[in-house]
């Protein structure tokens, strides 16, 4: 799969904070049976790797790495399984590494010389964040104008009541969220019902 397809796979991708190695796999578990089979297990907690690779093995889950900022984080998160590598940013040392590993990559951008920089690169998907904090959907309108053939997956301050006002702009192929996520010990009823929900909203 490459990063559009992976990106096209359902409209929300979890972004996934594990500080209990213990819950990765029913998290995933019921995020995969409530429809959102894209997971993004941020690299902000000790397990995250460990987690990376418990994830991976469940039925079905799309399994990949968050808050990427450096080659070697990238290694890492590669050697862990991961199959789709998320930055908050883009350097251009990441985005080489990246490119040269061939794994399908999201890097963040904020602005019009983040997604020039990214274009130079031969990258036309982008995370827009963090996207409420950066001006919000006027913003990224503003923003996708001027650059016609690029793609985005908006993250930060995005839930349930705002989603399907981004994914209804078309230039934006799915959203990423951390409340079909909520921290803590997984109840796979609520988490299943939230990803049900999320797996419905469309543009």
């Amino acid at each position: 799969m490459d990063i559009e397809a992976i990106m096209r796979t359902a409209p929300v991708i979890p972004v996934i904070v594990v500080e209990d190695l213990a819950h990765a796999v029913p998290l995933a578990e019921a995020l995969v049976a409530g429809g959102l089979p894209v997971l993004e297990v941020t690299l902000r907690t000790p397990v995250a790797l460990d987690a990376i690779r418990a994830m991976a093995e469940v039925p079905g889950a799309i399994v990949g790495a968050g808050t990427v900022t450096n080659a070697n984080q990238l290694n890492q998160a590669l050697d862990a399984g991961s199959r789709f590598i998320v930055s908050p940013g883009l350097t251009e040392p990441l985005g080489r590494a990246a490119i040269a590993s061939g794994v399908p990559f999201l890097p963040g951008i904020a602005n019009a010389g983040d997604i020039m920089r990214g274009l130079d690169l031969g990258l036309t998907h982008f995370k827009f964040f963090p996207a409420m904090a950066a001006g919000g959907l006027p913003a990224l309108k503003s923003l996708a104008a001027p650059f016609g053939m690029v793609r985005f997956c908006p993250t930060g301050g995005i839930g349930p009541d705002n989603a399907a006002a981004w994914l209804a702009f078309d230039p934006v192929l799915c959203v990423g969220g951390s409340w079909v996520a909520p921290k803590g010990v997984p109840v796979r009823d609520e988490v299943e019902r939230l990803a049900r929900e999320a797996a419905k909203l469309a543009g």
